[in-house]
């Protein structure tokens, strides 16, 4: 599905959150734990994970004693996680590249979330969206993949079945990107999504993050907040204020 904004009609549906229903959830939490330990955030921090998805990362945050605030364009999904709200967790629906209308203690962007845009003006700007709605003293995470480690373990070809569904994948690098074109049959037609990400290597994202008058305080190489290496790290986590 080859359009502009492809994150805007695949998160949208279900079988995206078929094909992803298996995502390790205690991975989650230990990054959240480690995370919040690590930038030692009062308990009554106020807590901008952005996108959201399901709110998945956000209902653990607020089970932690933070309010949190999850916003997503994803109709469905902010549907889904506001089942789950409180006096001190809210969701609503939310493009990233719009500034923000309140202050937060930190901002998350979780889950390779980020580089999904052709134009670097874009990316760009959800970076200012996400400056935008910082306190004084508040901090970015930006949890991403490492582009290095992918790119040299790349699987170019698998098929996955989910609750009766085939889904055939093919991954690339290609033009800058990262692409994994996904396939499968239902509702009684092939169906074909494209996930797009932008190949941003520490480099990359510090031009980026620089560029738009944002320093980067620390970076970490996985969940357990161990120190970033660029040949085996399996993510790169960024900390910028």
């Amino acid at each position: 599905m080859k359009t502009k904004d492809w994150f805007t009609s695949w998160f949208d549906t279900q079988y995206y959150h078929i094909l992803y229903k298996h995502r390790d959830d205690n991975d989650a939490q230990l990054f959240m734990k480690n995370i919040t330990n690590y930038l030692e955030l009062p308990k009554n921090s106020h807590i901008l994970d952005l996108p959201c998805g399901k709110g998945r990362h956000s209902i653990y945050l607020n089970t932690l004693g933070y309010r949190v605030t999850g916003g997503d364009l994803s109709k469905n999904s902010i549907e889904y996680a506001k089942q789950f709200e409180n006096e001190s967790l809210y969701f609503e629906v939310w493009d990233m590249r719009k500034s923000l209308e309140h202050k937060y203690d930190a901002v998350f962007n979780l889950f390779t979330s980020f580089g999904y845009f052709d134009d670097d003006a874009e990316d760009l700007k959800v970076l200012k969206a996400m400056k935008s709605g910082l306190k004084e003293s508040g901090v970015i995470v930006l949890d991403f993949l490492n582009v290095q480690k992918t790119k040299k373990n790349l699987v170019e070809k698998e098929t996955k079945e989910i609750d009766g569904i085939i889904f055939n994948i093919e991954r690339e690098i290609k033009d800058g990107f990262i692409l994994k074109h996904i396939s499968f049959y239902a509702n009684g037609e092939i169906q074909s999504y494209t996930e797009k990400v932008k190949f941003l290597d520490f480099d990359k994202m510090q031009y980026y993050f620089e560029s738009i008058g944002l320093t980067i305080i620390n970076t970490f190489g996985d969940y357990n907040l161990n120190k970033f290496d660029e040949d085996n790290s399996s993510r790169l986590i960024l900390i910028a204020k």
